[in-house]
C-alpha cells in the first residue's frame, strides 16, 4: 500500500510540474522538453513502483532529471533558447533516458 501511494504522489508531481511549465512555455518555447523530461519522469516512477528501480537507483536518476531541469531554467533566463542550448538539453536528455533504461533492466536484486 505503501508503494502505491507513493507512486502516486510521484505521478501527481509530474503532473503538476507539468501544468507549472505550461505558463512558462508560453514565453520561452519548450514544449518537447518538458514533455519529455514528465515522461522521463513517469518512467522513473513506474520503475521504483515496480522494482525495478531501487529506492537508490531512483534517486541518482531523479537527480540527473533535475540537472536537465536545471540546464533549462538556465537557458530560459535570458528569456530565449537558443538552438545550442536546446542541443546541449537534448544531449544530457538522450544520456538520462539511456541511464534509465540501463539501471531498468540490469537485473540488479532489490
Amino acid at each position: 500500500m505503501k508503494t502505491h501511494k507513493h507512486v502516486l504522489s510521484s505521478l501527481l508531481a509530474v503532473a503538476m510540474f507539468g501544468a507549472a511549465t505550461l505558463q512558462v512555455n508560453a514565453q520561452t518555447g519548450t514544449p518537447g522538453i518538458d514533455q519529455r523530461e514528465a515522461k522521463q519522469s513517469v518512467r522513473i516512477a513506474k520503475g521504483e513502483a515496480s522494482g525495478r528501480l531501487s529506492s537508490k537507483e531512483a534517486a541518482r536518476m531523479k537527480a540527473g532529471q533535475a540537472n536537465v531541469a536545471t540546464m533549462e531554467a538556465n537557458a530560459k533566463a535570458d528569456g530565449k533558447v537558443t538552438r545550442a542550448e536546446r542541443k546541449a538539453i537534448h544531449k544530457e536528455q538522450n544520456k538520462q533516458s539511456k541511464r534509465i533504461y540501463r539501471q531498468k533492466h540490469d537485473r540488479n536484486k532489490r
